[in-house]
């Protein structure tokens, strides 16, 4: 099998993260893609995050209609930081070593990817899919001279749908009292409304 991994806080999932994930599907021919809540992303350690029921239920409901997605709890019920390295070696294990994973980032995350835990080991143990958008030119020299000939099989650089959509953006939309009508999947803003999230 062939599954790609969408991780984040998704606080709130947009759009945005969705219309990435379905054409990198489509590009890679992955047989799922499967999103998953991060609980402690060490990155924003510091910072606030929504309670993770909530954030695991927005990704439930925004992924329902689509067939080839799937949502896991996995990181949330781990204790400790979210680090990638650790997420990937438990999918291994649930589906197999001749399993690949291909796990979805952002162009600007793939710049920095040579500072995450275990670096090395983790772009060996999967594929990373940077996603950037036309018009967007991000110099990767530095990622591939760090990592070799790893990263000439295992790291692809793509250019997705350019949906200008941020949590951020949404959460402050929310705390404004002004609309994020086509920036959420529909069911997500009912929820978002009906918890008083962001507020």
């Amino acid at each position: 099998m062939k599954i790609g991994i969408m991780g984040g806080t998704f606080d709130p999932i947009h759009l945005g993260h969705l219309a990435t994930a379905e054409a990198v599907r489509e590009l890679f021919m992955l047989d799922e893609i499967l999103f998953i809540p991060a609980a402690r992303p060490p990155h924003k350690l510091g910072r606030t995050v929504t309670d993770e029921r909530h954030r695991l239920e927005m990704t439930n409901l925004a992924t329902r209609s689509n067939k080839f997605f799937k949502v896991s709890d996995m990181e949330l019920k781990r204790t400790g930081l979210s680090y990638t390295f650790d997420t990937m070696t438990e999918l291994h294990k649930i589906f197999g070593s001749a399993t690949e994973l291909f796990f979805i980032i952002g162009a600007d995350s793939l710049v920095d990817l040579s500072k995450w835990h275990a670096a090395r080991e983790l772009v060996d143990k999967c594929h990373f899919i940077a996603t950037t958008r036309h018009g967007v030119d991000v110099d990767f020299s530095a990622v591939k001279n760090y990592f070799g000939s790893a990263a000439r099989e295992h790291i692809h650089c793509v250019t997705t749908p350019g949906l200008e959509i941020s949590s951020t953006d949404i959460r402050e939309k929310v705390r404004l009292g002004r609309s994020i009508k086509y920036l959420v999947p529909e069911a997500v803003e009912e929820y978002i409304l009906r918890e008083e999230l962001y507020l």
